[in-house]
Order: C-alpha cells, then structure tokens, then sequence
C-alpha cells in the first residue's frame, strides 16, 4: 500500500509536464530549422501545420469573448512568426540549391494554383497578386493593428490608477468582498500586461511582412544568377522556375502570415466586447430592422436604373426584405413575451400588497429632513451614502456582525435640518446638522471657547458648537475636534450600531450565520444544534453584542456552547463562558500596547453583596441591591472611573465569574458603557494592573 500511495501521481501534474516539455523541444527545433537543412517532405508537412496553425489562431480570436482570455496570444504570435520565417529559410535554401529539381509539393501546389497555366502571363499574374496581399497586409491590417494596439496599451496603462482607486472605493464602501477586490484588481493587471505585450509583438507582424519582401526578391534573383550560371539553365527557363517557385513560397509564407495579423487586429479591437465576435455581430447587426427595409429599398432603385444588374439586385434587395420581416416579427414577439411577463410578477405583488396582514419594517432605516437632501446627492458630490456603506463594512470587521443595508429616506415630518435613527421602526437617537457649518466638539482640553452655537454632539453627548466654515482653522488650534456634517452623521450612526447591535441581530440572522459557517464548520455547527436551539444561540451571540464583544470569532464561541450545552441550558452561563473562550480578543481591546491591562477591582464584602442581590425573574436575571447601597455603588464605582480617565487609561473593572454580569447589570443604566471583566477571562499572556479598589462604607 505504501509503494502505491508514492506513485500515485496527478494526472494534470503530469499532463502540464508533457506539455512543457513538448513546447520547449517544439520552440528549439524551430530555431535550428534556420540552420540545419531538411528534406522536402518535412518541408510539406511543416508548411501544412504552420497554415493549420494560423487558422487556429483566427479561430481561437474569434470565439474568445475578452483579450486577457487568450492571454498567451503575444507569445503565440512570436513563436508562429519565427516557425513562418523558420520555414520560409528553410524553403529558400532547398529551392536555390535543387532549382528546377525542387519537388516541394506544397509550393509547388500553391505556385500553379495561384500563377495558373504558366507562361508570362501567368508569372505577371501571379507576382501583382503577390504584391497586392504584401500591400493589403502591410499598408492596412498590420499596419492599423499595430497602431491599435500601441493606443490600446497607452490608454490602458494611464487608466490604469483610476480603475484601481475605483476598486478601492467599491472595496472600502462595502460593495465587493476583498476576494473579488483581489480578482478585479488581477484581471486589471492582466489586461495592463496584455495591451503592453500586444503593443510590442505586433511589431513582429510588420517585420514579418518586410522580411517576405526580402526573402521573395532574394529568391527570384539568386536563383537567376544560381540557375543560369551554376545549372546551365538559359536566362527565360531560371526566370521561369524561380519566379513560380518563389511567388509560391512566398504566398505560402504570407498567407498564414495574413491569417495572423488578422486575427492580431481582432483581439486589439474588441477591448469593449461581452461575447464572441460571432455573438456580438449577431446581436448588433439584429439589433433593429429599419436599416434592412431601407437598404432594401436602396436596392431597388438601383435596379430599376439602366446599366445597373436588376437580376442580382432584386434578389438582394428581396433577401433584405425577408431579413427585415423576420425581424419585426421577432422583435414584437420579444415586446409581447416581456410585457406578459411584467403583467405576471406585477400581479401578484399587487395580491401581496393587498392581503399581506403586516407591513415589514426596515432593520435600519436613516430618516432626513428635507434640508438635509443634498448630504446624499451624488450629483452634487455628496460622500454621506459612500459612508454609510463603509460604516456596514466597518462593523462587520469590528462586531463580525453584517449589518443589513441601511434605508435612508426623507422624512416631511422631521424639521429640515433634523435626522433620525430607526431601528426595525422605531426611533433610536437624533440629531439636528447645520448645512454649511462644522460641529466642534471640546474634548475636554478647551481652555478658550469660541464664539458659536452651543449644542451638544449627538453620538457622545459631548459639549460642543456650530461654527462657521471660515473659523473652523481657529477651531482646530484652539483644540476642537471638528467634524462636517456628513461625519457627524456617520459617527452617530456607527455609534448606533455599536450600542444596539444585538437588537439587529435576530433569528433569521443567526441561521443565516449558521449556514455560512456549515459550509467550512459542518460539524461544530450540527454539534451545537443538537443541544441548543435556534433562540439560545441567538440570545448567546445578544448578550456578546449588548457588551460590544466582536462575534467575528463564531468558531470559537460555537465549539464553547458544543462543549458546555449538553450540560446546560442557562444562556447567560454559556455566556459566560463564551467571553472566557474569547479572553485573548477581550484582554487585548482595552490592554495597551505592551499587553498591560489596568483594572479597578472591588471590595470583597462588596461584591459578595451585588453576587447575593442575584433574582431569578421570568424575563431572566437581574440585580437587586438595596436602594442606599446602589446609590453609593454608583457613587463610588463613578469618583473610580473618573480618575482612572484623568489617567488617560480605559476603566475597566475586574471580579470573580459570579459576580461580572451582575456588576455589568447593577449598572446598565447609569453606566451603559461600563467595561466589566472577570478573572477567568484574563489571557495568561496579559499583565494586570490594579489602580484602584472600590469600596462604599455600607459594604462592611
């Protein structure tokens, strides 16, 4: 078993090797093909492929639907035009040293079939056909390839900041995931490596074409001087075989050659395609019928003309007509299928609308007065809806949270400079903006105020004030912190966000969590959901949220309830040990940085008090202290963390496991944002400080 587990290799692997190894020996052989001479049946066969070759690639062009997707197509070109060159040396040598002896049948094939009967004629004919593909090639499609390409790959390259930013934006507010940021921004720069690459190998085009001229006069005169002095042939014999031999070489060479640079002026020009060539020809030329009714029209009067061929342009101009009946037939039947199919999904959402017994609330709705319409005019360069949605990624990195889009409309019943946050309909914190001014907020290190309108900042409830715009500079060396209108809204509603996170979250959300995670984590999900409900799940990751712990970890609190749910039900213990499995992310967010975690803790009388005020409701756990001793908690708790704050540290209190919810709880409304910690949440790399002790008389 061991020795076929080692030979047991993948078959791509293995495929993609061949490959490499075909293509090198392919790419050398034809490099010592321009020196190592070869008998004229290998000649034949090569000739074959290289024509072969070239109609593969026209085709390959035409049923690509973009560029970057036949992306090998610059290597391809350089490698086809040397093989070309490789074969059009290897030809030369065998015609002016066989001479009339030569039996290449592929040149031999293309010289009668393109010269005809022979004779002087016949050679003359042959050479002005020669020379007009030469013309048509180098003058028309090779030479407006080339110039295409050259524009495609400047513009594209100087466009090329421009598309980044613009994925950037779409990235940071939101729209695309970092995965199709990365997949647009690659595409991007593929297309930017192509355009350059194409830009320089149609150059090999052009010098295609030129060394034909070249080689097809190097022929003809060499192989006069060769077959008139060396094969004792007389002047008009050496004329007449190395002028067929060498206008057929040189077709034979020129034709794939043409193939080539038509396909190169294809894939240069269809920059702005969705579809195959076949498929956009199809769908732009069927596109309206009116063009073929008057062409055939056109037709028809020319018919009519004397001198002009009635018998080719009635038949014409009635193929025309029949086209364009076609179409107007098709197009109405089209109209006729798409307003049926309009009238059928109309209806019943016309029933819904009538039968539905409740009207759905928005999860988060931003209502405006209408002074406030021009914050979210992009036509006036308004940034407030770009915010927002980068407010929804912002919290979903921060609470691992995906906040639903957020409606913002217009409210007549709000005053015109008033704003309002809703919350599944009902009204979560508003604010008043004054167009044209800045908010500044005095974060408490203001020693001269300024002149302005005292207001209050309406996601801290920070003092602050209405300046106008030429004095916001004195606002900011005199220590505001100035905000414009847009950020004013923006901090409030992220604030929002944070403070009731939990209320957004319900159940249909937290399947939906489940589910995204069941695709990686099948087995921690069907674990858990086997001993827990839907519901506790939910009020678990609520609990998590009302704290603002980051759920982004849903891994690891997942496996916590797995571990504990066979033996208990009770959400705010599985809550608790959820923080305890998340203690490294919890440390961290308020340690600083060399992971020093400052902590006031509490007397333990005290605490053993607020751990024996635990009541059991039926809306579940709450905090009952004594009236005199919940005042003086909150009186102590609040001169504690005023000074931790004149310290510039973060509050953060720290207790036993018993006692940290109903800390959390004894103050939910006085201290809202109170940081509570208990020990088993301590990360073992974490040092913890104490700066304080907080004790009430009435503890003792």
């Amino acid at each position: 078993m061991a020795d076929a587990r080692t030979v047991n290799v993948p078959v791509r692997g293995v495929l993609g090797n061949r490959s490499d190894i075909a293509i090198a020996v392919a790419v050398v052989a034809v490099v010592v093909m321009l020196i190592v001479p070869m008998p004229t049946v290998l000649l034949d066969a090569l000739m074959a492929m290289n024509l072969v070759l070239a109609l593969l690639i026209l085709l390959i062009v035409l049923y690509t639907k973009k560029a970057t997707d036949f992306s090998s197509f610059p290597t391809v070109l350089l490698v086809s035009t040397v093989f070309g060159l490789a074969l059009n040396v290897s030809s030369t040598r065998l015609i002016l040293t066989q001479g009339a002896a030569f039996n290449g049948r592929m040149i031999r094939a293309f010289s009668s079939f393109v010269v005809g009967s022979g004779g002087t004629e016949g050679l003359v004919v042959g050479f002005v056909i020669f020379i007009v593909i030469i013309a048509v090639q180098a003058v028309v499609i090779t030479k407006g390839a080339t110039r295409i390409a050259e524009v495609a790959a400047r513009f594209t390259l100087d466009a090329l900041p421009g598309k980044q930013m613009a994925i950037e934006a779409e990235y940071n507010s939101g729209a695309i995931t970092e995965e199709e940021s990365i997949a647009r921004k690659n595409d991007l720069q593929r297309t930017v490596d192509f355009y350059g690459a194409m830009d320089g190998s149609s150059k090999f085009i052009s010098g295609n074409v030129k060394i034909g001229i070249l080689i097809t006069a190097v022929n003809i005169l060499g192989g006069i001087i060769i077959g008139a002095a060396l094969h004792g042939e007389t002047i008009a014999e050496a004329v007449g075989t190395y002028i067929s031999f060498s206008i057929g070489d040189g077709l034979l060479s020129q034709f794939p050659a043409l193939l080539i640079s038509t396909a190169t002026g294809i894939i240069v020009t269809r920059s702005a395609s969705e579809g195959t060539f076949g498929e956009d020809v199809t769908k732009e030329f069927s596109r309206d019928a009116r063009i073929y009714w008057i062409g055939a029209g056109v037709l028809l009067l020319f018919s009519i003309l004397p001198g002009f061929p009635w018998y080719v342009l009635i038949p014409m101009a009635l193929l025309l007509g029949f086209l364009a009946f076609r179409l107007s037939r098709k197009k109405k039947r089209d109209f006729e299928a798409v307003m049926s199919k309009t009238a059928d999904a109309a209806k019943p959402r016309e029933e819904a609308a009538e039968m539905s017994p409740v009207v759905p609330l928005d999860p988060l709705s931003l209502e405006l007065g209408y002074g406030l319409i021009p914050l979210v005019d992009r036509d006036k360069g308004a940034e407030l809806l770009e915010r927002v949605q980068r407010i929804r990624r912002e919290s979903a990195l921060d609470l691992g949270l995906v906040i639903p889009p957020i409606r913002i409309i217009d409210n007549m019943r709000l005053e015109p400079s008033e704003y309002c946050l809703k919350i599944k309909g009902v009204d979560v914190g508003r604010g008043r903006i004054r167009m044209g001014y800045f908010l500044c907020i005095n974060p408490g290190s203001v020693k001269d105020e300024l002149p302005g309108e005292k207001t209050q900042d309406p996601a801290f409830g920070l003092p602050a004030l209405w300046v106008s715009a030429d004095k916001r500079d004195e606002a900011e060396r005199a220590g505001y912190t100035v905000v414009d209108p847009p950020s004013v809204i923006a901090t409030h509603l992220t604030e929002i966000i944070k403070r009731h996170a939990a209320e957004v979250l319900g159940r249909q959300e937290t399947k939906g969590i489940l589910d995204a995670l069941k695709t990686n984590y099948p087995a921690v999900v069907e674990e858990v959901q086997k001993h827990l409900s839907l519901g506790e799940i939910q009020k678990v990751i609520q609990n998590l949220l009302k704290e603002q712990v980051s759920i982004r970890n849903m891994t690891a609190i997942l496996e916590t309830l797995a571990d504990y749910g066979p033996a208990t039900r009770d959400v705010q213990f599985l809550t608790e040990k959820a923080r305890q499995a998340l203690s490294r992310q919890l440390c961290l967010q308020y340690a600083d940085d060399e992971k020093i975690l400052r902590v006031l803790t509490i007397d333990p009388g005290l605490e053993q008090k607020i751990v024996d005020s635990r009541v059991e409701t039926s809306s579940g756990v709450i905090s009952a202290l004594d009236p005199p001793v919940q005042r003086d908690w909150i009186k102590a708790l609040s001169r504690a963390i005023s000074a931790v704050r004149e310290q510039g540290w973060i509050p953060v209190i720290l207790c036993s496991e018993a006692a940290r919810f109903l800390v959390k709880l004894s103050v939910s409304r006085e201290l809202p944002d109170l940081v509570a910690l208990s020990v088993p949440e301590i990360a073992d790399e974490i040092t913890v400080n104490a700066v304080g002790e907080i004790k009430i008389e009435s503890a003792a």
